[in-house]
């Protein structure tokens, strides 16, 4: 059985205070977005290893053991008789993007697992064992658009559709590490919360739908946020950085032709919403 995970992006990131436990409380919108990574799940008898896993596509760096596919293959095997497994999982889906990558496999993951071997989970049960793998997880379990608060793992369904919008993304061959990212950020409650923001028409969105990660990145950056300013002049209705980057993202009534000029060296994927 083969399935395919999508990344998303973020619709305003807004970091609104500290925690006592040292996270961040935010609140932010995803969008899924069709770019995709495949992944299969091959059961074998008779075979001693738990598990193979073989990424094709973009490397990965670090040890399989730490692959959240791996991962809820043994939470669900923890719970339920399943099979030694192939896991093939090729990759298109950028890492250290700030697209969910990572998280959209170990969801999906979970999700291919419960049809395929008739675990009979509900939503809600996979969207439990999603939490365990990373906050951000249990959005790909429903993947429609979401507003979420807390650490982002807190979730509710949002009105909103790009369908019918045109998506460039843009990443650059530049790892952001998330604990520097927050070092220059003072959490603040917005004036204006987002769930209103992106009610108003697109137009109006350059102007006061924030990711407040840009700060802190194009500081530290700067070609981080040339990218932006590129995909401005390019036509963009709207730009941002997604999540804590370093991917950026433009939305356009119309596609972008030949982006591979203006942004060589980087990774680019153009699609319709």
């Amino acid at each position: 059985m083969i399935t395919f995970p999508n990344a998303k992006i973020n619709l305003g990131l807004n970091i609104t205070e500290k925690r006592p436990d040292g996270y961040h409380n935010l609140e932010t919108v995803f969008y899924p977005v069709p770019i995709e990574d495949a992944l299969e799940v091959v059961p074998l008898k008779g075979r001693e290893k738990e598990f193979e896993l073989h990424v094709l596509g973009t490397p990965i760096a670090g040890n399989p053991e730490d692959n959240l596919v791996v991962k809820a293959y043994r939470l669900l095997k923890g719970r339920f008789s399943l099979p030694p497994v192939d896991i093939y999982l090729q990759k298109q889906i950028p890492s250290g993007a700030g697209m969910g990558g990572g998280s959209a496999d170990g969801s999906f993951m979970l999700k291919l697992l419960n049809e395929q071997f008739s675990l009979e989970l509900t939503d809600e049960e996979l969207e439990a064992y999603a939490a365990h793998l990373g906050a951000d997880c249990p959005f790909f379990i429903k993947n429609q658009p979401t507003f979420a608060t807390g650490t982002g793992n807190i979730f509710q369904p949002i009105n909103i559709t790009l369908k019918g919008l045109y998506i460039l993304v843009v990443k650059p061959d530049i790892f952001v590490s998330t604990r520097d990212a927050f070092s220059i950020i003072t959490p603040a409650y917005p004036v204006k919360s987002i769930t209103d923001i992106i009610q108003s028409p697109l137009e109006e969105w350059k102007d006061c739908l924030v990711n407040d990660f840009e700060k802190s990145v194009f500081a530290q950056h700067p070609e981080i946020g040339d990218i932006k300013k590129k995909l401005y002049e390019a036509g963009a209705i709207y730009a941002s950085m997604s999540g804590s980057g370093s991917a950026l993202f433009g939305l356009f009534n119309t596609p972008v032709s030949h982006p591979e000029l203006l942004f060589s060296d980087c990774f680019i994927w153009q699609g319709e919403l």
